[in-house]
């Protein structure tokens, strides 16, 4: 049988822990002797010092017993089982530690590796994949496994093993009486069965629709000012309560099924009692059977059903974990659709030159997104793509970043096909400042750092100064250690872009990309991002991406998009000579700008 990824982790895990494993077994072992041995220091007192039974040979020194000393062996005897309990608790709590320890740490293990594997997915995979319930899989379902790791991973050979040992002892005390209690197995196995194929399709139902009010929540709490610049507050909450309450009843479900499990063990319990109480007493009365054998018996069977009710608590745990799992594993079983070739090599020390050759790109539902784009950019030059939305720029960034492949064409970067170098060190070579600064809710310093690891507070306050960023961080009450809101909320436009802007030169990239840097800023801040950038771009190759043709003016080279396809390319003189399209787009823009002189420029 193949194993699974999610297989291998737990066992690599659990492989180099053989040692506390065994030692657990051990403890595990020792419960188990001392649990079937707890019944018999109450048969000795019945039979051998109460009732003056003839002892076996082991026995014999209790024989004759008269007096002070049936007193003194009636206190050894309590004292045994006082030491049995000690024994068993000790056991116990031993097994319980390193059995806790293992699925904790395996369940850590797994966590840590979905994690990662989750960092190294292609972008299209989390394109398609809804956050909320990836969040649900990697602590909903991660802690359902911890749990049946930390308890079955030696209690369900412990049940086992004490379930055969007390039928093993039964059926050797009595084996009309073990006949009784066996018949009462198929029963529980019927019940257990049942239990398991019922709980496993609801914890199914309601792991997914757990994921769904996942998703919901987290797009809500991210969208907040809009829901309630819409007064939209009541509508959200009716759509919270109805997948909520979906949940919930599935819930009561899962919880119904476990109650009845459970209350069907209880009967079951008490039908095989009453017979072994009534057939014993009457083996008893007729001199057949001793007391002390009814008592043990009987303890046995009362011992019995608890690891029985662990198993069908064990069960449902079972169930559960199998869902979860199968839902890890789809996560950890997805392959990267971007990976490095085998002979893979390092882009280092890039020059900077970018081509496109007839690069044609669509995200798989066969509309082309790209279609036969080609140009090419010099070493230390800025090329402009304009266009409107929807024109295809972004997705150019996304291929160059190699967050997907082109399906036909290709782009090379100082003459060698991107796909043949290692991802990392292509996109360690490229700086960008996206149109929406993603920073972290954490101190600024971390957010400039973020963009080389092991930066120095030289180098990040280089950056910020070059980013026209370090005068307002200063300012601020902890200076580079202040820490801001939930992605930059606490900052304005111009500063979050800024931030980006010096996130990107700390990695002293030969390229750069910038998304649309000035969308959105007002006219104070569109002059300090541009003075930055006027800094940032110097004798780097740049690619700006933007709408707006007034930021496109000093570029060395225009490369106009529509729908896909490249329409006309060029530097501004040559556009403006030659393209009248271009000329009245940028005349238009220049009059909104309150600037009519331009086009005469």
């Amino acid at each position: 049988m193949k194993r699974t990824r999610l297989s291998r982790i737990a066992f690599e895990y659990l492989g180099g822990i053989r040692g506390k494993l065994a030692l657990g077994a051990l403890c595990m072992f020792g419960f188990i002797a001392t649990q079937l041995l707890m019944p018999w220091p109450l048969k000795v007192v019945f039979d051998y010092i109460l009732l003056g039974k003839r002892p076996p040979r082991a026995l014999s020194a209790l024989q004759g017993l008269q007096g002070d000393q049936k007193i003194r062996a009636l206190v050894v005897v309590s004292a045994g089982i006082v030491l049995l309990a000690v024994l068993r608790g000790l056991f116990s709590y031993l097994q319980l530690t390193i059995t806790s320890s293992a699925g904790q740490k395996v369940v850590y293990a797994i966590r840590r590796e979905l994690f990662a594997h989750l960092q190294r997915l292609s972008l299209s995979f989390h394109s398609r994949t809804r956050s909320g319930e990836l969040l649900s899989k990697m602590a909903a379902d991660t802690n359902t496994l911890r749990d049946i790791f930390a308890d079955a991973a030696l209690g369900l050979a412990g049940d086992v093993l004490t379930i055969v040992g007390m039928l093993g002892i039964m059926l050797w005390l009595d084996w009309r009486l073990g006949l009784i209690v066996l018949a009462t197995f198929p029963i529980l196995l019927v019940m257990f069965f049942y239990r398991y194929r019922t709980v496993r399709h609801s914890v199914a139902r309601q792991r997914r629709k757990e994921g769904k009010i996942a998703s919901q929540l987290t797009e809500i709490l991210a969208a907040v000012p809009l829901v309630q610049a819409f007064g939209r507050e009541e509508y959200e909450a009716e759509r919270f309560e109805t997948e909520s309450s979906a949940s919930l009843e599935e819930g009561i479900r899962t919880a119904r099924l476990e109650a009845a499990a459970t209350r069907g063990v209880e009967i079951t319990r008490a039908i095989g009692t009453a017979a072994i109480v009534l057939f014993g007493s009457l083996e008893v009365l007729a001199g057949r059977m001793t007391l002390g054998t009814v008592v043990v018996f009987s303890s046995y069977l009362s011992h019995l059903y608890r690891p029985i009710r662990d198993l069908a608590k064990l069960s449902k745990n079972f169930a559960k974990a199998s869902v979860s799992a199968e839902r890890i594993g789809e996560i950890l079983e997805a392959e990267p659709e971007i990976q490095d070739q085998p002979n893979a090599i390092d882009a280092s020390g890039l020059a900077g030159s970018i081509v496109f050759d007839d690069v044609t790109f669509d995200y798989g539902d066969g509309r082309p997104v790209l279609k036969d784009v080609s140009f090419s950019v010099a070493p230390g030059q800025k090329l402009a793509l304009v266009g409107a939305s929807g024109a295809g720029k972004s997705t150019l960034v996304s291929l160059i970043l190699r967050f997907y492949d082109p399906i036909a064409g290709s782009i090379s970067i100082d003459g060698v096909d991107i796909r043949e170098y290692r991802c990392e060190s292509l996109r360690r070579e490229i700086g960008i400042v996206l149109q929406d600064s993603l920073l972290f809710g954490t101190t600024i310093r971390e957010n400039i750092a973020y963009g080389k690891q092991g930066a120095t507070d030289e180098e990040i306050v280089a950056a910020a100064r070059t980013a026209n960023a370090h005068e307002f961080i200063v300012e601020l009450e902890k200076g580079y250690d202040t820490v801001i809101g939930e992605r930059g909320a606490s900052l304005s436009g111009g500063e979050r872009r800024r931030i980006g802007i010096a996130r990107a030169l700390i990695r002293k990239a030969p390229i750069l990309i910038l998304d649309e840097p000035m969308s959105g800023l007002d006219v104070e801040s569109e002059g300090k991002v541009r003075n930055a950038l006027d800094h940032v771009m110097a004798g780097k190759t740049c690619i700006l991406i933007t709408h707006d043709l007034a930021s496109a003016t000093d570029a060395d080279s225009i490369v106009i998009l529509e729908s896909g396809r490249v329409v006309e390319r060029g530097d501004h003189a040559e556009l403006m000579a030659r393209d009248r399209r271009y000329r009245q787009l940028y005349e238009m823009k220049m009059r909104r700008r309150g600037m009519p002189w331009a086009s005469k420029a």
